[in-house]
C-alpha cells in the first residue's frame, strides 16, 4: 500500500488557492478513482494520464486499486491542470520517483495521449500566489508547467518556473537526469509600447480630439455621439495609443486576467489595446460568470485597458445597467448560489452611439426622419444613472468629403501622448491616483474651488439639473484640464471647459 502527495493551485476567480493530490495504491480490484469534487474534464483525467504514462514508456499500476483525492473537498476543481500532478503522483506512489524530491514543488499541465503538455489557463494567477506564499517560508516556491505557461508565469517573478515540453522531462528534472525541464527567467520586464493607429490619420474634430487627451489624462470615461461616418470608431480605435505607459503593477493585473481564460500572449507583455465586444454580447459576455466556472467578462478583461461599445443603445437596457457599480468601483463581484468570485474591472470606457434611430439628427446635409418621441426614446435607452458615471459626453459632427480632403494632419498620437504622461506624472506625484478616481476627502482636498468658481458651478447645478455625482464628476474634469495646462488651481475657464464637456445628448 503506497500513498503519495504532490502540490498543485486550482482557480477561483482571480484566486489560485492551493490543492494537494493525494495518490493511493493498494490491492484489490483494480480501478481508478478521482475524488474531492472534480468537475467532467477532471474525471477525463483517467484515460488522459493512463495514456500519457503507459505512451511515455513510465510504469502505470495496471493491476492496483487507484484513488486519486483533490483536496480539500469542497473546493470545486475544473480544466486538465491537474493532469500532470495526479501522473507525478502516481510515479512517486510507486516509488519511481523519490517523495521529498517533490517537496516545495507545485504542478499544473493539462497531459495529451502522448504525454505531451498542453498549456494551462491562471498560470500567472498560480505564479502570483505562490509568490505570497513565499513569503511565509524559507526556501523559494517552485512552479513547474507546460512550456508555454511557464514562460506566462515567470512574468510574475514571484517564484522560481520551470518549463517542460512533455512528462519525461518532467521525470527527468525530478530524478536530476539530462533532458530535464529548465528554469524559465522572463526578460520581458519592459513595457511594449501601443501597438496602435495614429490618432494623426484623423482629420478634423479638434473638439473630439482635445476630449479623448482630456480623458487619457485623467483616466475618464467618454460617450462620442455622432452622425454614421463621422469617425468615433476611428477615434475610439486609436485612443489606446494615447495613454501613458503600463506600470509593472497594471500590466501584471491585466496579463493575469488573461491569462484566466488563455487569452494572454507574452510577446504582448504591458501593451496597451482595445477591446470591442459586439452589441448582442450578453450580460455575462461583458460582466462575467457562467454557469459552471466563474469566468471574467470584458470589462475584466479590458483591465487597465480600453473598453469600446459602439453602438451603445443597441445593448440590452440589462446589460448597460450591469455596467453601473463596475464604473464605478472598478470591480465586479459575481456570486452564484455555490461560488464567488471577484475580478478587476478599471477599464476606461469609451462608447459610441448615433443621436437617433436614423443617425442624421442634426446633419448639416442630410434630414433627420425621426420624430420628438422616436428620438427621447431611443436617447432614454442610456439611463440617466449610467450618463451621470460617464464623465465626458462630446458630439462628434460629420465632415463633408470635399472639406476631409482639404484638411491637414493633425498631431501624432506621440504628441498628444507626450502632454498626457506629463498630467498623469503631476495626478500621481500629488495624490498617488488619476484624478477619476478620486473620492470624498481627496475630491475635497484636490479639486477645491475659489468663491466665483463655487458660484459658477452652484448655478449650473441649478440650471441644469445635475446630480451631486455629477457635480463630482466635472470637478474631477476640470482637475483634470488645470494638470494639462499645468495649473495648481481650478480655474473659471478649466470649470467651463469640463461642463462644456457634458452636454452632448439632446435631452440633457
Amino acid at each position: 500500500m503506497s500513498l503519495a502527495q504532490v502540490a498543485s493551485r486550482a482557480l477561483l476567480g482571480m484566486e489560485a488557492p492551493p490543492v494537494t493530490v493525494e495518490v493511493h495504491l493498494s490491492p484489490g480490484l483494480p480501478g481508478f478513482t478521482i475524488v474531492g469534487l472534480p468537475e467532467a474534464e477532471v474525471r477525463e483525467a483517467r484515460d488522459r494520464v493512463r495514456s500519457a504514462l503507459i505512451n511515455s514508456g513510465l510504469g502505470f499500476p495496471s493491476n492496483k486499486r487507484i484513488v486519486v483525492n483533490l483536496a480539500p473537498a469542497d473546493l470545486p476543481k475544473e480544466s486538465g491542470r491537474f493532469d500532470l500532478p495526479i501522473a507525478i503522483g502516481l510515479l512517486a506512489a510507486q516509488g519511481l520517483i523519490p517523495a521529498q524530491r517533490l517537496q516545495g514543488h507545485t504542478f499544473a499541465g493539462e497531459l495529451s495521449l502522448t504525454g505531451a503538455l498542453r498549456p494551462t489557463r491562471g498560470a500567472l494567477a498560480m505564479a502570483c500566489a505562490l509568490g505570497a506564499q513565499g513569503d511565509d517560508e524559507a526556501a523559494e516556491p517552485r512552479l513547474v508547467l507546460p512550456q508555454t505557461s511557464a514562460e506566462e508565469a515567470a512574468l510574475a517573478q514571484a517564484a522560481a518556473v520551470f518549463g517542460a515540453r512533455d512528462l519525461q522531462e518532467v521525470v527527468a528534472y525530478l530524478l536530476e537526469q539530462d533532458g530535464a525541464a529548465q528554469p524559465v527567467t522572463s526578460a520581458k520586464v519592459e513595457v511594449a509600447p501601443a501597438d496602435a493607429p495614429d490618432m494623426a490619420e484623423v482629420r478634423g474634430h479638434s473638439a473630439a480630439k482635445r476630449a479623448l487627451e482630456i480623458a487619457a489624462a485623467g483616466g475618464h470615461h467618454v460617450l462620442m455621439v455622432g452622425p454614421p461616418g463621422s469617425g468615433k470608431s476611428m477615434l475610439a480605435q486609436r485612443f489606446a495609443s494615447l495613454l501613458p505607459p503600463l506600470t509593472r503593477a497594471q500590466a501584471l493585473e491585466s496579463a493575469t486576467v488573461l491569462s484566466l481564460v488563455g487569452r494572454f500572449d507574452p510577446t504582448q507583455w504591458g501593451r496597451r489595446f482595445v477591446r470591442s465586444p459586439h452589441h448582442t454580447a450578453s450580460a455575462v459576455a461583458l460582466v462575467g460568470g457562467g454557469a459552471g466556472a466563474i469566468r471574467p467578462g470584458e470589462i475584466s478583461l479590458a483591465t487597465q485597458n480600453v473598453l469600446f461599445l459602439d453602438e451603445l443603445p443597441e445593448f440590452d437596457r440589462a446589460v448597460l445597467e450591469s455596467l453601473r457599480e463596475p464604473l464605478e468601483t472598478g470591480r465586479i463581484h459575481i456570486s452564484r448560489a455555490a461560488r464567488q468570485a471577484e475580478f478587476p474591472a478599471r477599464f476606461q470606457l469609451i462608447a459610441a452611439m448615433n443621436p437617433c434611430p436614423c443617425g442624421y439628427l442634426g446633419h448639416a446635409t442630410r434630414a433627420c426622419r425621426c420624430t420628438p418621441d422616436q428620438v427621447s426614446r431611443y436617447q432614454g435607452r442610456i439611463s440617466g444613472p449610467l450618463l451621470d458615471r460617464i464623465d465626458i459626453q462630446v458630439e462628434v459632427g460629420a465632415i463633408a468629403p470635399d472639406a476631409l480632403l482639404q484638411l491637414p494632419q493633425g498631431e501624432t498620437s506621440a504628441q498628444i501622448a507626450a502632454r498626457v504622461a506629463i498630467a498623469a506624472d503631476r495626478q500621481q506625484s500629488r495624490q498617488g491616483a488619476l484624478n477619476a478616481q478620486l473620492q470624498g476627502a481627496e475630491l475635497d482636498e484636490h479639486c477645491a474651488l475659489d468663491t466665483a468658481g463655487s458660484a459658477f458651478l452652484s448655478q449650473a447645478i441649478t440650471r441644469l439639473g445635475w446630480s451631486s455625482r455629477a457635480a463630482h464628476r466635472v470637478l474631477r474634469l476640470a482637475r483634470t484640464i488645470a494638470d494639462l495646462a499645468g495649473s495648481q488651481r481650478i480655474g473659471l475657464p478649466h470649470l467651463a471647459e469640463a461642463m462644456q464637456l457634458r452636454r452632448a445628448l439632446a435631452s440633457e
